[in-house]
């Protein structure tokens, strides 16, 4: 499996348990904050890879 794909698979797996954490009758706090985290650095990571809309000005 690429790094990749296992990326995709935690947030999304990330993005379920938070919808869950968000529907109980007392949703933790620090789930939700630990999950935003997590979930912003997987698509900091994923969103790395990306090149630049400008990148074609920069050469």
């Amino acid at each position: 499996m690429k790094v990749k794909s296992i990326y995709i698979i935690l947030m999304i797996l990330i993005a379920i348990a938070l919808f869950w954490n968000q529907n109980t009758v007392k949703p933790s706090l620090w789930i939700k904050a630990i999950g935003i985290i997590i979930f912003f650095y997987g698509m900091m990571k994923l969103s790395a890879k990306t090149p630049s809309k400008n990148q074609d000005n920069e050469e």
